[in-house]
């Protein structure tokens, strides 16, 4: 979330970055409830002070009737309190991070093009989707995936398996090497986690697979247990950041996303994903923006797939990310027509201090105060949509499929036939 500070000081630049963002909020209603909020506490506040001070001595009949109606007044104001604090909570936590001002402007589609490396693969032969080669040679099992856990679940088999272990090893390889510290997270995170990283664990709106008659839920992605590592901490960034790679599994509902351009792999409730994540002093958080884009662009120049970085648009970044690009690989099944296009395989964002806040997670400052810290994350490989881009770049004539050099140490193999 925001500084309350800024909301209070400076609510226009709140109301415009909410326009930017096109998120609706009612800013004028919450600093109303922000007044009331306040005023309730101070009301509370002196009331049971003023109950403390009475029942210090015996009191008296007339003092025993004055405390009854003290009591139900301080009931009455408490419950309005809390009434007033859950409305104020709801909008405030709603409001997004501010946005960096070289972000683009307008929706998903006003992003900026900031780099291109590689040209989209060209063909001598009918090329073929990633999902009709996967199911010609006994790589995927959509049908049976369905039939065992619903649409948009699938089996992965042969060398498909071996392929997306080879990917993730990679990629764990390369972090290291980065110096990033290796971890293996839960698959479940509670749901104040989850509010805290900045996601909805309930509700309609919700992406997320709540686990019923617990405050559990199942994890879209590790940035919400490597966020959730170090709450309510202080940590010490005296010898640099803390930077780790997290691998899980990550299930999302992916409501609505059905169609030509989101078949097969590219949308599927469950996909493994290695994370990058750090936390850092805020002066940092913009270097290691660029460093998690560099890894991001280093893992898939190693693939070879041609691929270009986007600069995403203010209402497209989410309410945590102040800065978000994307890498695009070009695959075989984007595009109108059927003539190919690019698709999103990897983000990284900048979410500042809007996380922190949330978690309660501070650093500690030479001079011995606190602040908040700044975290980010990113996209090392994730095994759907990587595994798409190989799978359709890589195709060649006789059907067969080569595997990417970086990778055959890892899978023992040159191609899949």
């Amino acid at each position: 979330m925001i500084d309350i500070k800024l909301l209070r000081e400076n609510p226009e630049k709140v109301k415009e970055n909410c326009k930017k963002r096109n998120v609706k909020i009612d800013i004028d209603l919450l600093l109303k409830l922000d007044t009331e909020r306040r005023k309730l506490i101070t009301q509370v506040e002196g009331l049971r002070a003023e109950q403390n001070k009475k029942s210090k001595n015996k009191p008296t009949g007339k003092e025993i009737i004055e405390m009854r109606e003290l009591k139900e007044k301080i009931k009455k104001d408490g419950d309005k309190l809390k009434e007033t604090e859950k409305k104020f909570h709801n909008l405030f936590t709603a409001i997004p991070n501010f946005t960096h001002p070289d972000s683009p402007i307008g929706g998903e589609y006003d992003y900026r093009v900031v780099f291109t490396k590689g040209k989209p693969s060209k063909f001598d032969f009918p090329a073929k989707d990633h999902e009709t080669l996967m199911t010609d040679k006994d790589l995927i099992d959509f049908e049976r995936g369905a039939k065992v856990a619903g649409n948009k679940f699938y089996f992965s088999k042969n060398a498909l398996v071996f392929l997306n272990q080879a990917l993730l090893n990679y990629g764990l390889d390369v972090l290291f090497k980065h110096g990033y510290i290796i971890m293996e997270t839960p698959d479940v995170a509670k749901d104040e986690i989850l509010s805290g990283i900045g996601f909805n664990p309930r509700g309609p709106e919700t992406q997320i697979y709540s686990i019923e008659k617990s405050d559990l839920s199942l994890i879209g992605t590790a940035e919400i247990t490597i966020g959730g590592y170090h709450a309510n901490e202080v940590l010490d960034l005296s010898n640099g950041p803390k930077k780790y790679a997290a691998l899980s599994h990550c299930f999302r509902t992916e409501a609505g996303t059905y169609g030509r351009l989101s078949k097969g792999l590219y949308r599927v409730h469950q996909f493994t994903k290695l994370e990058m994540f750090v936390f850092c002093k805020p002066e940092d958080s913009e270097k290691y923006h660029e460093e998690i884009l560099n890894i991001e662009k280093e893992i898939v120049d190693g693939l070879k797939l041609p691929y270009r970085v986007i600069d995403a648009a203010s209402g497209d970044l989410g309410g945590p990310a102040y800065r978000r690009f994307d890498i695009e690989s070009w695959m075989v099944m984007k595009g109108e027509n059927g003539e190919g296009g690019y698709g999103e395989i990897t983000s990284c964002s900048n979410c500042t201090d809007y996380q922190a806040r949330r978690l309660n997670i501070h650093y500690k400052k030479k001079d011995g105060s606190v602040d908040f810290v700044h975290t980010l994350n990113g996209t090392a490989v994730a095994s759907s949509r990587f595994t798409l881009a190989i799978i359709e770049n890589y195709q060649q004539k006789d059907g067969t499929i080569n595997v990417p050099t970086v990778l055959q140490k890892y899978i023992k193999i040159k191609k899949i036939k």
